[in-house]
């Protein structure tokens, strides 16, 4: 098993213990870092690299999306690598940092009609994957992003986040 050094900060709002987070989050990003060494031959340091995970609410990640990326709206997942990554290369012993917004994420889960925890699985794999250097900013990039996204879920018996309509 691949093993990450994964920091969480819960900030702001309603979100499960700290105990829960750790565990939830040990348990995906562990199956994506294992995933991506397995089938997509994605090396790792020989010490756990470091991820850290912010825990925050609509207005905070409102700000942060505002200052880093021109959009003045809450959003669900933000990716910011420590180093810029190229899928398949050694990154460095810090991957950086995920944030995620509460409130987004349950009524997207709502408005999906799925399970809060499925949800923030699927997004917490889709930030972890950027900080591997994948994106969907062109749509062949999209489809493969989407399609490590699924595999990886479906490898914890999630189902397909993209099977039933369009990507959130």
């Amino acid at each position: 098993m691949t093993s990450l050094d994964i920091q969480i900060s819960v900030e702001e709002g309603p979100w499960s213990s700290e105990a829960d987070l750790q565990s939830l989050s040990e348990r995906v990003l562990g199956a994506a870092a294992d995933f991506l060494r397995r089938e997509e031959k994605q090396p790792f340091p020989k010490m756990p690299p470091e991820v850290s995970l912010v825990f925050t609410d609509d207005a905070s990640i409102r700000e942060i999306n505002a200052q880093w990326r021109n959009q003045d709206k809450p959003t669900n997942v933000l990716s910011f690598p420590a180093f810029p990554l190229t899928p398949g290369k050694m990154p460095g012993p810090m991957l950086g940092d995920i944030i995620l917004a509460q409130e987004t994420l349950v009524r997207e889960a709502q408005a999906l009609g799925k399970p809060f925890d499925e949800h923030l699985s699927h997004l917490l794999v889709h930030g972890f994957l950027h900080l591997f250097g994948y994106d969907h900013m062109e749509e062949n990039d999209a489809e493969r992003m989407e399609s490590l996204e699924t595999r990886i879920l479906a490898g914890l018996g999630l189902s397909d986040p993209y099977g039933d309509g369009d990507p959130v």
